[in-house]
């Protein structure tokens, strides 16, 4: 278990989608015990392989506490509702920017589990937004280009200015 070294936009690897998981071992079971080492560090509710360099289709996911972090490996999906929801978007690799992002209000989901099992999941609300967020870096694309130009833009150069000034501090 351990902690990595998150990727920050606008590292190109983030805009790359992710390898199919093929090999359900120890070194899968150990990229997931650290990505959520690496979630709750950073901190989130969740985090792709993807962003922490590897190219793979594996998602944390810990929205409770009580009910503890839960992966999925190559997940899909499979169904949404007509129903929207906005809900408040940001990214472990862009910490401190968030906006209103619009989203199915339900989806349905398959994937595995870490020993290669087939599972079903629908979802709604928060963990809804997230099953589409992370599925959305896992196929490429970055949270921000789910809003318009101009307020992607906005985000993007008020990241920059935030970088810079954390870098000069």
């Amino acid at each position: 278990m351990t902690i990595r070294p998150v990727l920050r936009y606008p590292d190109r690897r983030l805009a790359s989608p992710a390898r199919p998981v093929t090999d359900f071992d120890d070194a899968l079971r150990e990229l997931a015990l650290d990505l959520l080492d690496t979630m709750r560090a950073a901190p989130g509710i969740g985090i792709t392989a993807p962003h922490i360099g590897v190219p793979l289709r594996v998602v944390v996911l810990e929205l409770d506490a009580e009910a503890g972090p839960q992966t999925y490996v190559n997940p899909e999906i499979t169904w949404t509702s007509p129903e929207m929801i906005l809900h408040r978007g940001g990214s472990v690799s862009m910490p401190g920017i968030n906006d209103e992002v619009q989203r199915h209000a339900r989806v349905r989901i398959s994937y595995q589990d870490l020993d290669g099992n087939m599972h079903a999941e629908e979802s709604e609300g928060l963990r809804a937004v997230c099953h589409q967020h992370e599925i959305d870096q896992l196929d490429g694309m970055f949270w921000i280009q789910r809003l318009s130009r101009l307020k992607g833009e906005r985000l993007i150069k008020k990241f920059e200015k935030m970088s810079r000034s954390s870098q000069a501090g």
